[in-house]
């Protein structure tokens, strides 16, 4: 386990100040958008839920003093100008947008938190240096077309995205605002944007388990996903030997083991999974003559994804050759770890620790905005406890009191990197 950061009893000079009901109240309305029966919330990218949950975040934006614009990818972009013109932006946000049956704060905690900053920092007379952007990226559950058409990424091939509302991203993204005609534009200039702060539920178990209230993200983890297919040989299951089988299951069977191995024994914390399992003929009386299954391998070294996949390879050659079952391993997915920036964690950490919150680091292993915009700006993100770990359903849980010490870390940190970054020096 990571150390804990050491905390400081010492009077900080300046405290954030957020206001956690009006925080609590915000997360309320915005999960009223898409709540289903069982208490999940379904806010699909591109559904009329997901615009009426911008309408009402633009609509609270302007209230609160920012400006508000929609770029070509669909960002949802509210600003308040600092007092030092041409300087690049501070940028915090999220996503708005839930998987089927999501949960009320993944992704919207992470954006109304930005909100509340502004709020704040306009309740407490306090101005930034900076501007301060607070963005709601398009698409996160599923293109990814937001975060990546910021950064200048994103395929100008429409056969290259699958939107989960079923339409084509060309018909979508008029309906949130964006251009697909004009995607390349929403590419922000490399001295835009100062530094990027994403606060988020960590949607995982670690944070509860130590005690702490702050999770400091060391990065977002790469990912290598794998098609792995084992041709075996169908046959009768009463009349085969079991000594004269090519049974493609039992084999696929010492994979899924050998995954679950390379990854516990790797040094490390690298983790490994077989999620998804196909296999033919696929019948009660038939030795399995086929088996495709996925592979999923996720860390934040790109050393040790190497030596995963290296191991992985060994590992296969050997089951095939004891087996007798060709084994073919095809790649999928790939995309790079992306670590978080001294500078960010930093001010992370020293909020924190002003403001006397148990802090601890650790990897996001899930995808997040940042992932992508970490790649060209320095990132930085903040955990809050998920109870019991659960994230995706109607039972993810924050309390109102780790969502409002999150966004305090948040406001704080803005603050810090506002007076830090960018000085003049004579």
């Amino acid at each position: 386990m990571p150390p804990s950061v050491a905390l400081s009893l010492q009077t900080p000079s300046w405290t954030a100040t957020v206001d956690e009901a009006r925080l609590s109240a915000s997360l309320d309305a915005m999960a009223a958008i898409g709540l289903q029966n069982d208490g999940s919330v379904k806010r699909l990218a591109f559904t009329e839920d997901d615009c009426k949950a911008r309408t009402l975040f633009s609509e609270w934006l302007i209230a609160a003093g920012a400006s508000v614009r929609v770029d070509a990818a669909g960002n949802l972009i509210g600003r308040i100008e600092g007092t030092e013109p041409g300087l690049p932006a501070l940028m915090t946000g999220s996503h708005l947008d839930t998987v089927p049956t999501g949960g009320r704060f993944d992704g919207a905690l992470g954006v109304l938190a930005g909100l509340e900053v502004i709020r704040s920092l306009k309740d407490q007379g306090i101005s930034l240096r900076h501007p301060l952007e607070v963005v709601a990226f398009a698409d996160e559950e599923s293109t990814m077309v937001g975060c990546k058409g910021m950064t200048g990424v994103a395929s100008d091939n429409p056969a290259d995205y699958t939107c989960s509302n079923g339409q084509a991203i060309s018909d979508n993204l008029p309906c949130a605002g964006g251009n697909w005609q004009q995607l390349g534009q929403a590419r922000r200039d490399d001295d835009a944007i100062a530094a990027f702060v994403e606060l988020h539920v960590e949607q995982g178990g670690i944070l509860e388990s130590r005690g702490d209230v702050i999770g400091l993200v060391e990065g977002v983890v790469g990912q290598r996903r794998f098609l792995v297919r084992v041709e075996g040989q169908a046959n009768h299951a009463g009349t085969t030997p079991m000594d004269g089988r090519q049974d493609a299951l039992a084999t696929a069977a010492q994979v899924i083991l050998a995954v679950q191995e390379l990854a516990k024994n790797h040094p490390g914390d690298p983790v490994g999974t077989v999620g998804k399992l196909q296999l033919w003929p696929n019948a009660a009386n038939v030795v399995p003559g086929q088996v495709e299954m996925s592979v999923d391998l996720r860390d934040l070294s790109l050393e040790v994804l190497s030596e995963l996949v290296e191991d992985l390879e060994s590992r296969l050659r050997s089951i095939s050759r004891a087996s007798g079952c060709p084994i073919t391993l095809l790649p999928q997915f790939s995309v790079d770890p992306t670590p978080a920036h001294l500078s960010v964690t930093e001010a992370i950490a020293a909020s924190a620790q002003t403001l006397g919150l148990s802090c601890s680091a650790l990897p996001s292993r899930a995808s997040h905005d940042s992932q992508e915009i970490g790649r060209r700006w320095p990132m930085g993100m903040i955990f809050v406890p998920s109870r019991g770990g659960l994230s995706h359903s109607a039972a993810e849980f924050t309390s109102s009191r780790q969502c409002a010490d999150g966004t305090a870390v948040l406001m704080q940190s803005l603050v810090r990197l506002d007076q830090r970054l960018n000085k003049v020096t004579g």
